[in-house]
């Protein structure tokens, strides 16, 4: 990445954190750095057009986070809290640098991830039914060990999901991203090869960002190559899925489904997914635990930091590098 001018004037930093709360962040005197919090209220916290900076504010939807973008007119940065950037990318003006959360979100998604894997094999939804029924429902169930997982979508999420997986006495794990490359762990294989590994898989964890290319990736063809039995796990986002494919695969029991992230979502009351058998819903939550705001403000130090002294930025996804 190519280093960048320091801003001459006084420039809007627009936070949704407090800025009393995060360590580390440059001083506002000494850089020439005005912080503003802003996490989605009404009223703006000053006026957009002097924001150069901006931290999208976390899970408060497009709209909201969306709202001020057409009016900062002194855009340079655009910082989201998500690994994905969907949902803002299109409204971002051309020649802005948008920047993902990559490094915030790995451990608390590959760790719900494992969470779904272990209660789908293991029955713990059943077991969880059963106590409020008073049923004693003991009986020999699927483990993970010895089982064969593909993960779709090797980015560092991916990898952390794999770096939980290992403990776990796997058969074999495969991966598969938009591009093959080789890694410490081994070979990463490319989209293309999908048709032959789903075959191979008993689970199939979805990680892939969502774009034109992913967008209704999983559908009667990919579901209908999986093994009989085999799981399917979403922490990617909701429409990679097509979902009436997936109801289609869960209502006859040939699959089962574990899922952080639905198309609709949220997902409404009586839609069949509540219902579908065999399927585990999870209200999208990979990433809102415990481990995100001490990445999150660590994060926005480090680029703030960055911004002020003209440094490239870390997690540049679109704009000028």
């Amino acid at each position: 990445m190519n280093a960048y001018d320091i801003p001459q004037r006084p420039a809007d930093v627009w936070l949704p954190i407090d800025p009393a709360e995060i360590d580390d962040l440059p001083d506002a005197a000494e850089h020439g750095l005005v912080y503003r919090v802003w996490d989605g209220e009404e009223e703006f916290p000053g006026d957009p057009a002097d924001c150069e900076f901006y931290v999208v504010p976390y899970m408060k939807g497009a709209d909201v986070a969306l709202r001020p973008v057409p009016e900062m007119t002194s855009l340079r940065v655009v910082q989201t809290l998500t690994a994905g950037v969907d949902d803002v990318r299109d409204a971002v003006p051309h020649g802005v640098r948008l920047c993902n959360a990559r490094g915030v979100h790995e451990a608390s998604t590959a760790e719900l991830a494992l969470t779904l894997v272990l209660a789908s094999l293991r029955g713990i939804p059943g077991f969880v039914d059963g106590q409020r029924q008073e049923e004693w429902r003991s009986g020999f169930y699927p483990a993970l060990a010895d089982r064969s997982v593909l993960i779709v979508g090797y980015g560092s999420i991916g990898a952390a999901i794999e770096d939980r997986l290992t403990p776990f006495e796997c058969a074999r794990v495969a991966r598969v991203a938009r591009s093959a490359r080789t890694t410490e762990r081994g070979d990463v294989h490319a989209f293309t090869e999908l048709p032959r590994l789903l075959t191979e898989a008993d689970v199939v964890i979805l990680s892939m960002p969502l774009t034109d290319d992913t967008a209704g990736m999983v559908d009667s063809a990919f579901l209908g190559r999986m093994k009989d039995g085999a799981l399917l796990v979403n922490v990617a986002r909701g429409p990679v899925v097509d979902t009436k494919a997936l109801l289609a695969e869960v209502g006859s029991g040939r699959l089962r489904a574990a899922l952080d992230v639905t198309d609709p979502e949220p997902l409404p009351a009586g839609h069949p997914l509540w219902h579908a058998p065999n399927t585990l819903i999870t209200p999208h939550v990979g990433g809102s635990s415990s481990a995100f705001l001490p990445r999150a403000k660590r994060l926005i130090a480090r680029q703030v930091s960055r911004f002020a002294a003209g440094e490239a930025l870390d997690n540049v996804v679109a704009g000028p590098r």
